[in-house]
């Protein structure tokens, strides 16, 4: 799957976009008078499976203003004889734009996925990645426990590595995760990376302090990193929890930087 965004007389429209496959994109959506425009990506086949490769490739040009998102939850089946993988690579020009909002992943019994993103940014633009990830549920209401995720993305600006963030979690028995003692007995992980030059400590500070209370007591870790940026870490048992406390900071920054209202992508 392939994007390129631009902006055209006031407002980001893409000027390419490719499909085949299992992934397809449903047709652009603008939520508010900003001039961003919205993707969804569809999976119709419902899940990855053992042995799927994914590509996404997108292209957000100078200026312009692109959400990325997902119609429901990614979720990976068994993958008895090879893993599922996703790759994506990202492209902001100066000035870009990009928020990359997908729903939690849900990895069920005997998963195993890797997924690498691959960002290449200008100085001057904008990244916002959320992720979610959740163990599947069985009918009786225990926990699956899957395999192995391994998430790493790479950031470069200005053809410079910057960031690498490499995420590896392989459970045991038992609990979902308890052989990764940095996750202890939570089960749900949320991560946030923001990559923006108007970053910085008192920012960390007041996030820090807005998301803290919306985590149930579960650790939370905020990271002011050298792009500037910052990464957002934290666990819980509630995927809802997760949702909420990274909606709080999306909307936060949407709110600062762009004078947009809180998110409100109304899939359900």
């Amino acid at each position: 799957m392939s994007l390129v965004i631009d902006r055209r007389e006031g407002s980001s429209i893409a000027v390419s976009q490719f499909h085949d496959g299992a992934l397809r994109i449903l047709r652009p959506h603008y939520l508010d008078e900003s001039g961003q425009v919205c993707y969804v990506v569809i999976n119709p086949g419902g899940a990855y499976l053992g042995g799927d490769k994914y590509l996404i490739e997108v292209s957000v040009a100078d200026g312009a203003d692109l959400l990325l998102t997902t119609q429901s939850a990614t979720k990976i089946y068994r993958t008895p004889n090879d893993r599922a993988e996703q790759h994506m690579r990202l492209s902001l020009g100066a000035g870009a734009r990009l928020e990359l909002l997908p729903d939690p992943l849900i990895a069920y019994r005997e998963a195993s996925y890797g997924q690498v993103t691959t960002v290449n940014m200008d100085p001057t633009a904008s990244l916002v990645m959320a992720e979610v990830v959740t163990p599947g549920w069985s009918p009786d209401g225990e926990l699956f426990r899957y395999d192995e995720i391994r998430l790493r993305n790479e950031i470069s600006i200005a053809g410079r590595l910057t960031v690498l963030d490499n995420l590896l979690i392989r459970p045991g028995t038992g609990s979902p995760v308890d052989s990764s003692c940095f996750m202890a007995e939570y089960t749900h992980l949320g991560s946030l990376l923001v990559v923006d030059a108007r970053v910085d400590a008192a920012l960390v500070d007041e996030l820090h302090a807005l998301l803290a209370p919306k985590n149930d007591g579960g650790p939370l870790g905020i990271t002011l990193l050298d792009g500037p940026g910052l990464a957002v870490r934290a666990l819980s048992h509630s995927t809802e929890r997760l949702n909420e406390l990274l909606a709080a900071a999306v909307d936060l920054l949407r709110k600062r930087w762009y004078g947009q209202e809180p998110l409100n992508l109304r899939k359900y």
